[in-house]
């Protein structure tokens, strides 16, 4: 999933602000620019919507609201949605597009709490890839011999209604086909890549345990 992560220090007030929007679809789009440097300018909105968006298919990007972080640190709404969706950059330029589920998710990422029961299936996309995360720790910033670092490519990641659901998936990436991120930790979920993964900072668990053996 890479990181969903830096990104979403303030997903509570998103939702909030995309449910707003979403009661105001037929108002004129807000723009946010309270919070973003005044120097950037509305080309620099509209260059920052597009990367966000990019994230999701056209058909759910076009019509998703879009947050960005200001000068202040806070997120401000760029663009009002109509269909549920919230697009973001997190810090570290990557972007993702959640459904509600996520952003309920990624709240309690943020906080450390127990994530809430999904209701339905969650849904989040990351067609542009990421630059990375741990596998093992969810708050990991940065790779270590054995923290598992993965470098995902463009994937879609699951939220399952049943934390069971899970065990029919490996944890290893390099098998190709869906596997699991954070598996044993109460933010775990099902990463589906769409190509072929990219090369990670460490090696997988079963290429782990093989180098260990020797």
């Amino acid at each position: 999933m890479g990181r969903i992560v830096a990104s979403l220090s303030a997903v509570l007030m998103l939702a909030a602000v995309t449910a707003m929007a979403q009661e105001k679809m037929n108002d004129p789009p807000k723009s946010g620019h309270d919070g973003v440097a005044k120097a950037a300018g509305a080309q620099s909105d509209a260059a920052v919507i597009a990367k966000a968006t990019s994230a999701a298919p056209a058909d759910i990007g076009r019509n998703a609201a879009v947050m960005a972080t200001g000068a202040d640190g806070k997120m401000k709404e760029l663009r009002a949605g109509t269909n549920g969706w919230m697009c973001m950059l997190d810090l570290a330029g990557d972007s993702m597009c959640l459904d509600k589920e996520w952003q309920a998710w990624g709240d309690a990422w943020m906080n450390k709490k127990e994530p809430p029961k999904p209701a339905t299936v969650g849904v989040a996309y990351m067609l542009k890839g990421d630059k990375g995360a741990s596998n093992t720790d969810p708050y990991a910033t940065k790779p270590t011999a054995d923290n598992h670092w993965v470098v995902s490519g463009p994937h879609i990641m699951i939220l399952p209604t049943d934390v069971s659901q899970l065990d029919a998936y490996p944890t290893d990436w390099t098998k190709g086909g869906p596997w699991v991120m954070w598996k044993g930790t109460p933010y775990a979920h099902i990463m589906v890549p769409t190509t072929s993964m990219a090369k990670s900072a460490s090696k997988a668990p079963a290429e782990k345990k093989a180098a260990d053996k020797k």
